[in-house]
């Protein structure tokens, strides 16, 4: 696994910034085809620098403007948040109320020490490839309800550089949504409820959602290898007593004495399924199939942060910034294969400034300085391994494009029709 060490940090930030950033698709990115004026100049940016200093309210005129700013102040994160009303480098100076976050992605922050309760490999910011599933459930389950449910077309996958995921919506409506309707949203996406002290955190209704039906299906295709094989969520007394806190005490006693005959999490699994299958539901015992599924959602449904989702004014952290801690590039995830994503291959920055290393080394030093910051910045990360995901940002932006194209031709048709 590669290592990473924070004190080289400052040094290979400025080479990450100077010559692997990728500056023109992240501005094309922001500044949305230029369709709105003064839409990227009215961005917050955030900076985060060493020791912690903190800076908000940066803005840029151009691209030219941000990179420049970047290289000389080489931040150790980055975030991205609103755009404003006026310039956010200027909001010293626009009288009090009236500068006002106007429009943002609609933004959601999973993160895993939220499953902290449920995970019995690790806790707090550690992570491993037996708990990254759960992230990975996390993403097909929201990715399919935002655009199958809501009907969003352009959704931007990121690893956060450490533990967690972070989503952006960046179709236009979307853009504009109110702080009331992101609260919706974020409403309808949430199943488990309640903080540490509430031991049973979902609970169905006999009317089962086709959002929570759906949800339960992705849940199925992992549940078995992921909760009773990896996590071993039955294996001994104290991990299945947090099931039967979950079930009807009625149960709580069959259980407790056939779990011990079984021999592992598998066969206490199929031995509860038939327990809670083979009750006398006119008992109005709550045991009909959906407690089995308030189990598996309780276990393995996603837990998002719904204050970084409702707040348009709330940033978040920016594609491409580089995870202080880790050293590892939150970079784009394709959703395509987000079973084959492997938070521990991401690369770090001392691998791409390595690999730029070798690079140029290779190459002799014939060029000047001048011409090579210009002209082979653009194939300088061609050449490591953040191409990859460079790509996926691209064909993120590609998407984008058309769909602009595509309502600018219906305008102009309407208007001809008119």
């Amino acid at each position: 696994m590669e290592t990473f060490d924070p004190a080289e940090l400052p040094e290979l930030l400025k080479l990450y910034y100077r010559r692997l950033f990728p500056y023109a698709q992240y501005y094309r990115w922001l500044n949305y085809g230029g369709v709105t004026k003064n839409y990227f100049q009215h961005r917050e940016f955030s900076f985060t620098l060493k020791d912690d200093i903190y800076i908000r309210y940066q803005s840029f005129n151009n691209q030219s403007d941000l990179e420049k700013e970047m290289q000389k102040m080489n931040p150790y994160k980055i975030d991205i948040g609103a755009v404003y009303s006026h310039r956010p480098n200027q909001h010293n100076t626009v009288k009090l109320g009236a500068f006002q976050a106007q429009e943002k992605e609609l933004v959601f922050d999973i993160d895993m020490t939220d499953y902290d309760d449920v995970r019995r490999c690790c806790s707090s910011a550690d992570i491993c490839s037996k708990c990254w599933t759960l992230m990975t459930m996390a993403i097909r389950i929201i990715d399919r309800a935002l655009k199958e449910d809501f009907g969003f077309k352009h959704r931007l996958w990121v690893y956060s550089g450490r533990r967690g995921v972070h989503c952006w919506v960046c179709d236009e409506s979307v853009r504009k949504l109110s702080s009331a309707v992101r609260s919706g949203i974020v409403e309808y996406l949430s199943l488990v409820k309640g903080g540490q002290d509430v031991k049973k955190k979902v609970h169905l209704s006999e009317k089962i959602h086709p959002f929570v039906r759906k949800s339960i299906n992705i849940i199925k295709k992992y549940f078995e290898d992921y909760a009773l094989v990896d996590q071993d969520i039955l294996e001994n007394k104290e991990s299945w007593d947090k099931i039967l806190a979950l079930v009807p005490e009625t149960i709580h006693e069959k259980l407790q004495q056939n779990f011990q005959k079984h021999h592992n999490s598998l066969q206490r699994w199929e031995y509860l399924k038939k327990t809670i299958s083979s009750q006398d539901n006119t008992k109005n015992d709550k045991c009909g199939p959906w407690l089995e599924w308030e189990i598996m959602l309780q276990y393995c449904f996603p837990r998002l942060d719904i204050n970084v989702s409702k707040g348009i004014n709330h940033l978040l952290k920016s594609p491409f910034s580089v995870h202080p801690k880790t050293g590892r590039i939150s970079v784009p995830i394709d959703v395509q294969k987000v079973d084959q994503f492997d938070p521990f291959t991401v690369p770090t920055i001392s691998s791409v400034c390595r690999e730029l290393d070798t690079i140029s080394t290779n190459e002799g030093k014939e060029r000047n300085e001048a011409e090579s910051d210009i002209k082979h910045r653009t194939r300088d990360y061609k050449k490591t391994s953040l191409a990859p995901y460079i790509k996926v940002f691209e064909q993120f932006l590609e998407n984008l494009d058309k769909s602009r194209k595509g309502e600018l031709l219906k305008k102009s048709d309407l208007q001809k029709d008119f």
